[in-house]
């Protein structure tokens, strides 16, 4: 689809105040220190989406001093395209607050056809993070990732071309996506004997998904030094008040059905969101806020990945970092609902 470069928003000035507000926390004994929030381009920056809104987004971001982009190489759709949009909202508005931002991509996932086009071949990862850097227009970025594990090709392939990213200038600091603690544990290894800066893992965790906590892996990342960045803190929308009265016909369950299925929101599955919403109340948060600050009371988590689909939302988001803290008798009570 053409993209329309011709916007009447104004030329952009990153208000003076943003890092004011944000909290900031030191990805495990690494120097670098994340915002509690970061952003991520998996939805809503595709070519079929408003490049006038997906600008308003990454500047209030920015103005709230939320400093990491979060990208893949297969986001869009198509694929590519959030990189490439991203590009030319970076080339009009952040050219000059390139050293105040922390941009990641990935490669994992199909991109091309053929054998070398998919998983964790070092020609696939080599060719990948080059496309990245082209369709962004950038020099490097500052943490590329392995996106998923693949058990086909040797962990050490993997992790040395992450090292040969990294020697070559195109990349900081490397990161893993969706390994598990074992296999964390060894990439941890291989990165320390090569002499890489093993930064961070993104794991899917929230609420109702706990996999990292029965998996040991936040141990294993603490054992190991490496930060914990988490995506899909609201269950891709399941703990928001959103589908408390039904099924908006704006939403993503019903407009996409790829990510969340509304066969998934089972009458049990939304009585407990609901319970989870009055206790939110009760702490005089939204859910959705409730949700992310449940995350990031756990210190070992450095950052929380949102995504939204209009600015106002990271405002709604930003409100969460101010009631972090939860009571005993909260944290009883979150439990007793997931656990039922």
């Amino acid at each position: 689809m053409h993209i329309n470069d011709t916007h009447p928003l104004t030329t952009y000035i990153a208000k003076e105040a943003r890092y004011d507000t944000m909290k900031y926390r030191r990805c495990d004994r690494s120097g670098i220190q994340l915002p509690l929030l970061s952003l991520g381009l998996w939805h809503n920056f595709g070519h079929a989406d408003d490049l006038t809104k997906a600008r308003r987004i990454l500047r209030t971001a920015f103005d709230l001093g939320i400093c990491h982009f979060d990208l893949a190489n297969n986001y869009g759709p198509p694929y590519g395209a959030a990189e490439e949009n991203f590009g030319r909202i970076f080339k009009k508005d952040f050219t000059s607050y390139r050293n105040e931002l922390l941009i990641s991509s990935k490669a994992g996932w199909d991109m091309w056809p053929g054998p070398y086009g998919n998983h964790g071949s070092r020609k696939y990862l080599i060719a990948s993070c080059d496309q990245s850097l082209k369709r962004m227009g950038l020099d490097y970025v500052d943490i590329f990732y392995h996106h998923r594990p693949d058990p086909e090709t040797p962990l050490e392939e993997t992790m040395g071309a992450l090292d040969q990213l990294v020697r070559q200038g195109k990349a900081l600091y490397v990161g893993i996506s969706q390994y598990n603690a074992k296999d964390t544990a060894r990439a941890a290894g291989i990165l320390r004997a090569l002499g890489t800066p093993f930064l961070i893992h993104q794991p899917r965790y929230n609420m109702l998904d706990r996999w990292v906590e029965d998996d040991g892996l936040l141990d294993t990342l603490e054992a190991s030094g490496v930060g914990a960045i988490v995506f899909s803190p609201l269950a891709q929308g399941i703990l928001t008040d959103k589908y408390l009265g039904g099924i908006p016909e704006d939403s993503r369950a019903k407009k996409d059905g790829r990510y969340l299925q509304t066969g998934q929101l089972t009458d049990e599955l939304l009585a407990k969101v609901s319970e989870l919403n009055a206790i939110a109340g009760n702490r005089g948060q939204s859910l959705a806020q409730m949700a992310i600050a449940w995350l990031l009371k756990d210190q070992r988590v450095s950052s929380v990945l949102v995504g939204v689909s209009k600015p106002e939302q990271l405002h709604d988001n930003a409100e969460a970092l101010k009631k972090l803290d939860f009571t005993t008798e909260e944290l009883a009570a979150i439990e007793a609902v997931l656990q039922d």
